[in-house]
């Protein structure tokens, strides 16, 4: 599979990543074997790029990917993230990115990975407190100390992503992207370009409504953070249904599967765009991983951005409070 520098750095990845955070938590019960099989068949067909954070599962799924991970660490690269604070019993805290936090949560995600480097470490969301300044600071030493081999950011403003830049190079941004949610185009992805930083873009199958599996709530299991979730709630999910019916009916005439042609739109938008679908199914890795064989014309590129116009989709993509939390 065909391999890409994900932005300045040596780090070479398939256009495609694998989202590890729903084998853990949010998205239902999972199945730690079958989650172990879908990284290890990732693995086997070149998608190497595989994302975690010390939140998902309270610090489980970090201990699953390193679990998957124990004898084929040198075919993966490895990011986590820091800087969401949750307590014992999954209540969220708000955010850190104090120096002395940085430090702890590294030597925290390096244990629990079992690894003894990082290839990319992210500030998951921008602390309001303490200045990016010092956050990247502290991450920087990280690297210096051999701990971590690059940094990324994560929902971050394109003011706060300058700022970190002039304290030490950026290698990734990661927020949300895809044909639901194209609030990047506005001027994130424009910063990201113009400082050389890879995009990395997370739903890119909006959460997976755009596989056009759920069409009701009971679709949902009980526990799914998508039953309190703004876009799949009440008359929301009625209106984003017409999109989906969209996407199905461009997807039939294509010959392929919606969650194809959603993945092909976004790497269409650009080699430096590296969507990550999550999945803890191989059947599902396996058909994402078939949107790499999808060409797009011009034309049928402009007929997906009409039929998802930025702004189409009813509802924030979080609720009130988690949208404080972007775009700082």
């Amino acid at each position: 599979m065909t391999k890409l520098p994900l932005g300045k750095s040596d780090l070479l990845v398939a256009r495609l990543g694998l989202g590890c955070m729903g084998m853990s938590e949010f998205y239902g019960p999972g199945d730690e074997s079958e989650s172990i099989r879908t990284i290890h068949r990732s693995l086997e067909m070149g998608v190497n790029f595989l994302d975690t954070a010390d939140i998902y599962g309270l610090g489980r799924n970090e201990e699953l990917v390193g679990k998957a991970l124990r004898d084929r660490r040198h075919l993966a690269v490895l990011a986590t993230k820091f800087g969401n604070v949750r307590g014992k019993d999954g209540s969220w805290l708000g955010q850190n990115g104090k120096p002395d936090y940085v430090r702890s949560c590294c030597e925290a995600s390096l244990r629990r990975l079992g690894v003894d480097v990082i290839d990319l470490y992210y500030q998951h969301r921008v602390d309001p407190v303490t200045p990016i300044e010092e956050t990247v600071g502290a991450m920087a030493e990280l690297v210096l100390q051999g701990k971590v081999r690059y940094l990324g950011l994560s929902e971050a403003a394109p003011a706060t992503i300058r700022k970190a830049c002039a304290v030490h190079p950026i290698t990734a941004l990661q927020t949300e992207y895809s044909l639901w949610t194209r609030d990047p185009e506005a001027e994130v992805l424009q910063t990201c370009r113009d400082n050389g930083i890879a995009f990395v873009a997370y739903s890119p199958l909006g959460r997976g409504a755009l596989t056009g599996a759920i069409r009701k709530l009971d679709d949902l299991s009980e526990g799914d953070y998508r039953r309190n979730s703004p876009r799949f709630t009440g008359e929301n999910l009625f209106r984003n249904l017409t999109l989906v019916d969209r996407l199905t009916e461009m997807a039939n005439a294509k010959k392929c599967r919606p969650t194809q042609l959603a993945l092909a739109w976004l790497l269409a938008r650009g080699q430096d765009i590296f969507p990550i679908p999550g999945t803890k199914h191989v059947n599902r890795l396996e058909e994402n991983v078939g949107a790499l064989e999808l060409s797009l014309t011009p034309d049928e590129v402009a007929r997906l951005d009409a039929a998802f116009p930025v702004g189409a989709a009813a509802g924030t993509r979080y609720p009130e409070q988690a949208m404080k939390a972007v775009h700082r």
